[in-house]
Protein backbone atom coordinates (compact mmCIF):
# COMPACT_ATOMS: atom_id res chain seq x y z
CA UNK A 1 0.00 0.00 0.00
CA UNK A 2 1.32 3.19 -1.06
CA UNK A 3 1.94 5.83 2.18
CA UNK A 4 0.73 8.98 2.17
CA UNK A 5 3.33 10.73 0.92
CA UNK A 6 3.60 8.71 -2.24
CA UNK A 7 0.19 9.30 -2.55
CA UNK A 8 0.13 13.18 -2.82
CA UNK A 9 3.35 12.85 -5.03
CA UNK A 10 1.43 10.52 -7.06
CA UNK A 11 -2.12 13.16 -7.33
CA UNK A 12 0.56 15.69 -8.04
CA UNK A 13 2.09 13.93 -11.34
CA UNK A 14 -1.18 13.45 -12.38
CA UNK A 15 -2.44 17.33 -11.82
CA UNK A 16 0.69 18.81 -13.89
CA UNK A 17 -0.01 15.62 -16.68
CA UNK A 18 -3.76 16.29 -16.93
CA UNK A 19 -2.73 20.39 -17.43
CA UNK A 20 0.05 19.02 -20.31
CA UNK A 21 -2.86 17.78 -21.91
CA UNK A 22 -5.80 20.50 -20.77
CA UNK A 23 -2.62 22.64 -22.65
CA UNK A 24 -2.16 20.43 -25.48
CA UNK A 25 -5.88 20.26 -26.79
CA UNK A 26 -5.79 24.12 -26.70
CA UNK A 27 -3.28 24.70 -29.49
CA UNK A 28 -1.52 21.44 -30.98
CA UNK A 29 1.94 20.59 -29.40
CA UNK A 30 4.19 18.66 -30.65
CA UNK A 31 6.29 19.57 -34.64
CA UNK A 32 4.51 19.98 -37.76
CA UNK A 33 2.48 16.39 -39.11
CA UNK A 34 4.25 14.81 -41.70
CA UNK A 35 2.46 15.55 -45.32
CA UNK A 36 1.53 11.95 -46.79
CA UNK A 37 0.53 13.85 -50.28
CA UNK A 38 -1.45 10.68 -51.75
CA UNK A 39 0.82 8.08 -49.75
CA UNK A 40 -2.01 8.75 -47.32
CA UNK A 41 -4.92 7.28 -49.01
CA UNK A 42 -3.37 4.02 -48.62
CA UNK A 43 -3.63 1.81 -45.90
CA UNK A 44 -0.90 -0.23 -46.81
CA UNK A 45 1.48 0.69 -49.60
CA UNK A 46 4.84 -0.91 -50.42
CA UNK A 47 7.49 -0.93 -53.14
CA UNK A 48 8.36 -5.19 -52.96
CA UNK A 49 5.28 -6.55 -51.97
CA UNK A 50 2.86 -7.61 -49.54
CA UNK A 51 2.20 -11.24 -48.47
CA UNK A 52 -0.70 -12.93 -46.04
CA UNK A 53 -0.96 -15.77 -44.27
CA UNK A 54 -4.43 -16.49 -42.04
CA UNK A 55 -7.89 -14.34 -41.68
CA UNK A 56 -6.13 -11.08 -42.46
CA UNK A 57 -8.52 -7.70 -42.14
CA UNK A 58 -7.16 -4.65 -44.35
CA UNK A 59 -9.86 -1.67 -44.00
CA UNK A 60 -8.89 0.95 -46.75
CA UNK A 61 -6.63 0.58 -49.85
CA UNK A 62 -4.04 -1.13 -50.35
CA UNK A 63 -1.34 -1.00 -53.18
CA UNK A 64 2.25 -1.75 -54.96
CA UNK A 65 4.79 -0.18 -57.29
CA UNK A 66 7.12 -0.60 -59.12
CA UNK A 67 6.32 -3.93 -58.63
CA UNK A 68 3.34 -6.35 -59.90
CA UNK A 69 -0.18 -7.73 -58.60
CA UNK A 70 1.99 -11.27 -58.64
CA UNK A 71 3.80 -9.39 -55.45
CA UNK A 72 0.55 -9.39 -53.79
CA UNK A 73 0.12 -13.20 -52.20
CA UNK A 74 -2.94 -14.92 -49.97
CA UNK A 75 -5.50 -12.02 -50.88
CA UNK A 76 -7.45 -14.06 -53.61
CA UNK A 77 -7.27 -11.30 -55.76
CA UNK A 78 -9.90 -10.13 -58.23
CA UNK A 79 -10.10 -8.61 -61.18
CA UNK A 80 -12.26 -5.21 -61.77
CA UNK A 81 -13.43 -5.61 -64.98
CA UNK A 82 -11.92 -2.05 -65.95
CA UNK A 83 -8.60 -3.77 -64.33
CA UNK A 84 -7.69 -0.74 -62.99
CA UNK A 85 -7.94 -2.46 -59.79
CA UNK A 86 -8.74 -5.62 -57.92
CA UNK A 87 -10.73 -6.37 -54.60
CA UNK A 88 -10.19 -9.11 -52.05
CA UNK A 89 -12.67 -10.70 -48.91
CA UNK A 90 -9.99 -9.46 -46.68
CA UNK A 91 -9.60 -5.73 -48.34
CA UNK A 92 -12.83 -3.78 -47.49
CA UNK A 93 -11.63 -0.76 -50.26
CA UNK A 94 -9.91 -1.17 -53.25
CA UNK A 95 -6.33 -2.96 -54.19
CA UNK A 96 -3.96 -0.91 -57.20
CA UNK A 97 -0.35 -2.20 -58.38
CA UNK A 98 1.92 -0.87 -61.05
CA UNK A 99 0.37 -3.51 -64.18
CA UNK A 100 -3.05 -2.54 -63.93
CA UNK A 101 -4.68 -0.20 -66.73
CA UNK A 102 -4.11 3.74 -66.86
CA UNK A 103 -4.65 5.63 -64.68
CA UNK A 104 -3.15 3.54 -62.26
CA UNK A 105 0.42 3.15 -62.67
CA UNK A 106 0.42 7.10 -62.41
CA UNK A 107 -1.19 7.25 -59.49
CA UNK A 108 1.13 3.93 -58.10
CA UNK A 109 4.24 6.26 -59.07
CA UNK A 110 3.27 9.40 -57.50
CA UNK A 111 2.00 7.88 -54.29
CA UNK A 112 5.61 5.72 -54.07
CA UNK A 113 6.98 9.04 -54.43
CA UNK A 114 4.94 10.74 -52.14
CA UNK A 115 6.25 7.96 -49.56
CA UNK A 116 9.58 8.45 -50.52
CA UNK A 117 8.80 12.16 -49.65
CA UNK A 118 7.47 11.66 -46.17
CA UNK A 119 9.76 9.27 -45.09
CA UNK A 120 12.74 12.06 -46.03
CA UNK A 121 10.51 15.15 -44.26
CA UNK A 122 9.92 12.42 -41.14
CA UNK A 123 13.76 11.91 -40.79
CA UNK A 124 14.90 15.10 -41.81
CA UNK A 125 13.21 17.25 -39.06
CA UNK A 126 15.97 18.59 -36.43
CA UNK A 127 15.98 19.88 -33.10
CA UNK A 128 14.55 17.17 -30.73
CA UNK A 129 12.97 16.98 -28.32
CA UNK A 130 14.10 14.12 -26.94
CA UNK A 131 17.08 12.45 -27.51
CA UNK A 132 18.18 8.54 -27.02
CA UNK A 133 15.40 8.25 -24.66
CA UNK A 134 15.61 5.52 -22.53
CA UNK A 135 18.73 3.83 -24.79
CA UNK A 136 15.89 2.95 -27.08
CA UNK A 137 14.00 1.26 -24.10
CA UNK A 138 10.77 3.24 -24.13
CA UNK A 139 8.96 0.40 -22.25
CA UNK A 140 6.40 1.45 -19.51
CA UNK A 141 7.30 5.21 -20.54
CA UNK A 142 3.85 8.32 -21.25
CA UNK A 143 5.34 10.14 -24.17
CA UNK A 144 4.54 13.92 -24.45
CA UNK A 145 4.31 15.28 -27.84
CA UNK A 146 7.30 16.43 -29.53
CA UNK A 147 10.28 14.79 -31.63
CA UNK A 148 12.16 11.98 -30.34
CA UNK A 149 15.16 10.72 -31.78
CA UNK A 150 17.46 7.61 -31.47
CA UNK A 151 20.57 6.13 -33.37
CA UNK A 152 19.75 3.03 -32.25
CA UNK A 153 17.01 0.90 -32.82
CA UNK A 154 13.64 1.34 -30.24
CA UNK A 155 12.21 -1.70 -28.24
CA UNK A 156 9.19 -1.93 -26.44
CA UNK A 157 8.34 -4.84 -24.27
CA UNK A 158 4.90 -6.34 -22.77
CA UNK A 159 4.59 -3.45 -20.60
CA UNK A 160 3.88 -1.25 -23.48
CA UNK A 161 4.21 2.48 -23.68
CA UNK A 162 1.40 5.36 -23.46
CA UNK A 163 0.66 8.38 -26.19
CA UNK A 164 -0.45 11.38 -24.35
CA UNK A 165 -1.82 14.65 -26.07
CA UNK A 166 -4.45 16.15 -27.36
CA UNK A 167 -6.14 15.37 -30.27
CA UNK A 168 -4.15 17.59 -32.71
CA UNK A 169 -0.90 17.10 -31.07
CA UNK A 170 1.90 15.64 -33.24
CA UNK A 171 4.61 12.72 -32.40
CA UNK A 172 7.64 12.14 -34.79
CA UNK A 173 9.81 9.26 -33.98
CA UNK A 174 13.15 8.70 -35.76
CA UNK A 175 14.47 5.66 -35.48
CA UNK A 176 17.76 4.57 -37.12
CA UNK A 177 17.56 1.20 -36.53
CA UNK A 178 14.81 -1.43 -36.34
CA UNK A 179 11.85 -0.72 -34.30
CA UNK A 180 10.69 -4.02 -32.35
CA UNK A 181 7.12 -4.09 -30.45
CA UNK A 182 7.05 -7.41 -28.58
CA UNK A 183 4.17 -10.27 -28.52
CA UNK A 184 1.26 -8.46 -26.53
CA UNK A 185 2.49 -5.07 -26.29
CA UNK A 186 0.03 -2.34 -26.60
CA UNK A 187 0.72 1.28 -27.97
CA UNK A 188 -2.16 3.14 -25.33
CA UNK A 189 -3.35 6.70 -26.65
CA UNK A 190 -4.88 9.26 -23.98
CA UNK A 191 -6.01 12.54 -23.78
CA UNK A 192 -7.22 12.88 -27.39
CA UNK A 193 -4.23 11.52 -29.42
CA UNK A 194 -4.87 10.52 -32.56
CA UNK A 195 -3.15 7.84 -34.40
CA UNK A 196 -2.92 9.65 -37.38
CA UNK A 197 -1.15 12.37 -35.72
CA UNK A 198 1.50 9.54 -34.61
CA UNK A 199 4.72 8.54 -37.48
CA UNK A 200 7.07 6.38 -36.74
CA UNK A 201 10.01 6.68 -39.36
CA UNK A 202 12.35 3.81 -39.20
CA UNK A 203 15.11 3.22 -41.06
CA UNK A 204 15.65 -0.23 -40.08
CA UNK A 205 12.86 -2.85 -40.21
CA UNK A 206 9.39 -3.10 -37.97
CA UNK A 207 8.89 -5.65 -36.04
CA UNK A 208 5.25 -6.46 -34.26
CA UNK A 209 4.66 -9.35 -31.69
CA UNK A 210 1.88 -11.83 -31.43
CA UNK A 211 -0.79 -9.71 -30.41
CA UNK A 212 1.05 -6.42 -30.24
CA UNK A 213 -1.77 -3.09 -30.57
CA UNK A 214 0.51 -0.35 -32.47
CA UNK A 215 -0.77 2.89 -33.25
CA UNK A 216 0.79 5.28 -35.88
CA UNK A 217 2.20 5.63 -39.37
CA UNK A 218 4.52 3.35 -40.04
CA UNK A 219 7.46 4.96 -42.76
CA UNK A 220 9.84 2.34 -43.33
CA UNK A 221 12.97 1.92 -45.30
CA UNK A 222 12.84 -1.51 -45.32
CA UNK A 223 10.63 -4.59 -44.21
CA UNK A 224 7.15 -3.82 -41.97
CA UNK A 225 7.10 -7.61 -40.11
CA UNK A 226 3.62 -8.02 -37.81
CA UNK A 227 3.20 -11.67 -36.21
CA UNK A 228 0.00 -13.80 -35.60
CA UNK A 229 -2.99 -11.48 -34.28
CA UNK A 230 -1.02 -8.03 -34.43
CA UNK A 231 -3.14 -5.21 -34.78
CA UNK A 232 -2.26 -1.78 -36.08
CA UNK A 233 -4.08 1.45 -35.79
CA UNK A 234 -2.39 3.70 -38.72
CA UNK A 235 -0.59 3.36 -42.44
CA UNK A 236 1.71 0.24 -43.07
CA UNK A 237 4.03 2.63 -45.72
CA UNK A 238 7.67 0.63 -46.41
CA UNK A 239 9.99 0.97 -49.15
CA UNK A 240 10.16 -2.67 -49.55
CA UNK A 241 7.53 -5.28 -48.31
CA UNK A 242 4.90 -5.88 -45.93
CA UNK A 243 4.41 -9.74 -44.64
CA UNK A 244 0.99 -10.23 -42.43
CA UNK A 245 0.03 -13.16 -40.32
CA UNK A 246 -3.84 -13.23 -39.74
CA UNK A 247 -3.79 -9.24 -38.61
CA UNK A 248 -5.71 -6.40 -38.50
CA UNK A 249 -4.71 -2.74 -40.28
CA UNK A 250 -7.55 0.11 -39.97
CA UNK A 251 -6.22 3.09 -41.39
CA UNK A 252 -6.51 6.03 -38.67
Amino acid sequence: MKTIKEQKAHLVCMAILSGLLFAASASAAGPKPVNLRTAGEFVILTETGITTTGTTTVVGDMGVSPIAATAMTGFGLIADPTNTFSTSSLVTEKIYAADYAPPTPTKMTTAISDMETAFTDAAGRTSPNFIELGGGDISGRTLLPGLYKWGTGVLVTNAGITIAGGPNDVWIFQIAGDMLVNDSAMVTLVGGAQAKNIFWQVSGKATFGTAADVKGIILSQTLISMNTGAKLSGRALAQTAVTLIANTITAP
